[in-house]
């Protein structure tokens, strides 16, 4: 235990699958997230999240139910503090269903800041198995490329959930992300319910050497190899029908100096991976004024590919 009597955290936005990794790869990005509080309270009866923030009031407020609650109950537990009394703030800042890691921001900022609370026992890293538990009350499935780098920030890399093996890649420092969000909601259960339950071999060939190649182009940063390897025969053949304008909107980011355009985790969120803050500036742009012209109100994103991941920005005595 630390003299803490009350922690806040902020964990950041996410972008999964980053096109040719489907539940493997994923990045953080600055400019939006998640905050949550946690303070020390005996007599709390640890049923209940108070909420605030722009999404506040479509979040279940049972603790049970709200991903940061549950990532809390699955610390709090593994820890043997699982009746040690606390109130649980949670300011909902990013939309729920945007593909950008909502559920994961929520988690990552909770545990993050319960950890720091009582005295930092576990690394942010041993931390990552309970943020993916507020992933599986979000969606029902506890996948790790939204919640490892909203914890870790960066990019990452999970080659193994069983057991789990997590790794941090440092991109190029001059490669950028455009995230753009339109309004409309997709929930990522139904984003899994339209892909294949079947993949040919052929096609699991072509998907693990793109794989592959995406990421020795980050590590060697190869931009033309990255260009290569961003294609997706998983999820984005199956996903575009669910976003509109998709296909029109990649044409243009790509001819506007993408290096690689897709959707963002399991969408309606489309990201595009660009050389320079500048490039990157003008493709958000390009994206969202394709959203605009078919009349979706839109929200864009432009952040470095190396962006950090959660910290603490307060704390009580």
């Amino acid at each position: 235990m630390t003299n803490y009597k009350s922690v806040t955290a902020f964990a950041p936005a996410s972008v999964a699958n980053v096109g040719c990794g489907f539940d493997i790869m994923g990045f953080a990005v600055q400019g939006i997230g998640d905050t949550v509080t946690v303070t020390l309270q005996p007599d709390s009866d640890n049923s209940e999240i108070t909420l605030t923030g722009t999404y506040g009031h479509l979040t279940p407020t049972e603790r049970s139910k709200n991903t940061a609650g549950v990532a809390i109950n699955a610390y709090l537990q593994a820890i043997g503090k699982s009746d040690i009394g606390l109130n649980i703030t949670l300011q909902k800042n990013m939309p729920l269903g945007s593909g950008m890691g909502s559920s994961a921001a929520s988690s990552a900022a909770a545990v993050y800041a319960v950890n720091h609370l009582l005295g930092s026992p576990l690394s942010t890293k041993e931390l990552i198995p309970f943020t993916m538990e507020g992933e599986r009350v979000a969606c029902g499935s506890a996948h790790a490329d939204n919640v490892a780098p909203a914890l870790l920030g960066g990019f990452v890399l999970i080659r193994s959930y069983d057991p789990l093996d997590i790794i941090s890649v440092k991109g190029p420092d001059d490669l950028f992300a455009a995230v753009v969000h339109p309004h409309i909601e997709l929930n990522t259960s139904d984003s899994r319910r339209v892909l294949n339950k079947e993949v040919s071999v052929a096609d699991a060939i072509i998907q693990s050497a793109n794989t592959a190649g995406f990421m020795v182009a980050l590590i060697k940063s190869d931009y033309e190899l990255m260009k290569r390897s961003m294609s997706d025969l998983l999820a984005e053949p199956r996903r575009t029908q669910l976003i509109p304008g998709y296909d029109a909107i990649k044409n243009a980011a790509m001819e506007a100096g993408a290096i690689g355009c897709g959707i963002a985790g399991s969408g309606p969120s489309i990201f595009a991976l660009c050389k320079g803050e500048t490039t990157a500036k003008q493709v958000a742009k390009i994206i969202r004024d394709g959203f605009t012209n078919i009349g979706l109100f839109n929200e864009g994103y432009v952040s470095q590919l190396n962006a950090p991941g959660t910290v603490i920005i307060d704390s009580v005595e």
